[in-house]
């Protein structure tokens, strides 16, 4: 366009060196060549930095060995890491992992490092190991202690996001005024005719097809489809590594829930929670109380609940400004998620909240690191739309 605007003009070595007020031409010449230039830098400075690596989910043989080290965590959410839709970065004797995926730029690490206690007490070389090898922007996302963030690279602060309920099994009972709703619930499906099993994981495969129909009905209900990366989905090589419990309301398969237990009983949970549109009210709060008890019996010593996004944060005038406007979201914004009420329903269980972090770099990179993270969840970024 330009060269056609001053088709008339000569262009001559002169015309780069002439600065008056109307030497349009002129201007015209230097830009281009300034935009060139800084072009130029940017293609060297882009071909010059290191290749980011280019990884691989865990082969199908492969999971037999994390299941290994995963047995051996006390963090349940460890064994997210069997979904098999996350990369593995070993330590140098492979007695420990970090779990990640890969959005956009993003490289989101699930968890705190994964490994027996005593190893993951001198984790920081392998989340070192993660932060360098990426030469992209890697952070770790749900860390309990928030120690990822004094890797080079990240904000002096983790972020806090949420709290994760964890409830003292040995003393969880239902007798006492505290209990009187729990108990009422537990009493009222009881006479519905509603009982639970605790099925082995060996046993899971032959009841597959029933949990896929409860499943299915559960997703069109909410119309809602499958997450992934931190949440479990319906899969047959998944659900038949764990112990799953049923709901059955006159022999008729209502609810299920695969159970995730910690290494040395430390920590009971469960991950997907499922049941039939018609199945009736306090369902969920029946099967949680079931399962309270039964983990009790067991000798399991917490029964952790899971996080309960942006509850605890701080809406004061010296909070930090992600702190206030978490606050803000939590308290306003129902019509997107129900903070208040997801908090509320885990809150009658009288659980220790504990506080769960985002570790990721200070600065302006925070909301597209928000953005990887709900999209990489909702498997790509139309399913934050479409649920």
């Amino acid at each position: 366009m330009a060269l056609f605007t001053y088709r008339k003009v000569e262009f001559t070595q002169e015309l780069w060196w002439q600065f008056t007020l109307h030497g349009d031409a002129s201007r015209y010449l230097r830009a281009t060549l300034g935009t060139l230039v800084a072009l130029g830098g940017f293609a060297i400075a882009r071909l010059l930095r290191p290749a980011a690596p280019d990884p691989e989910p865990p082969a199908v043989e492969e999971l037999e060995d994390i299941e290994a080290i995963v047995r051996a965590s006390p963090r349940t959410s460890a064994w997210l890491a069997l979904l098999g839709d996350k990369s593995i970065l070993y330590d140098d004797s492979r007695s420990g992992f970090v779990m990640y995926g890969i959005q956009g730029r993003s490289w989101i690490a699930m968890g705190d490092p994964v490994g027996p206690r005593a190893w993951r007490k001198t984790s920081f070389g392998i989340s070192a190991s993660f932060a360098t090898a990426t030469a992209v922007g890697a952070f770790f996302y749900q860390v309990t202690t928030g120690q990822p963030a004094a890797l080079p690279g990240h904000g002096p602060d983790p972020l806090k996001i949420g709290e994760e309920a964890c409830i003292p099994l040995e003393d969880f009972a239902l007798e006492g005024s505290r209990r009187k709703g729990l108990r009422s619930s537990l009493n009222r499906l009881q006479k519905d005719g509603c009982t639970i099993e605790i099925v082995p994981a060996e046993a899971v495969a032959s009841i597959l097809p029933e949990l896929r129909a409860i499943s299915e009905n559960w997703l069109a209900e909410k119309h809602a489809r499958e997450k992934r990366f931190s949440l479990g989905r319906f899969q047959k090589e998944y659900l038949t590594r764990f112990p799953m419990a049923i709901v059955r309301q006159d022999g008729r398969s209502i609810a299920y829930a695969n159970l995730w237990p910690g290494a040395g009983k430390q920590e009971l949970s469960l991950d997907m929670m499922r049941h039939v549109a018609d199945a009736p009210s306090g369902v969920m709060d029946y099967m949680f109380i079931q399962i309270m008890l039964w983990g009790r019996e067991q000798g399991y010593k917490t029964f952790n609940m899971g996080m309960a996004p942006l509850a605890g944060l701080e809406n004061r005038a010296l909070a930090p400004l992600w702190n206030r406007i978490g606050s803000t979201i939590f308290h306003h914004g129902e019509h997107f998620y129900n903070f208040q009420g997801l908090r509320a329903f885990k809150e009658k269980y009288d659980p220790e909240w504990q506080p769960m972090y985002l570790a990721s770099p200070a600065g302006l990179a925070l909301p597209n690191i928000l953005l990887n993270v709900a999209s990489i969840i909702a498997g790509g970024a139309q399913g934050i739309i479409r649920k």
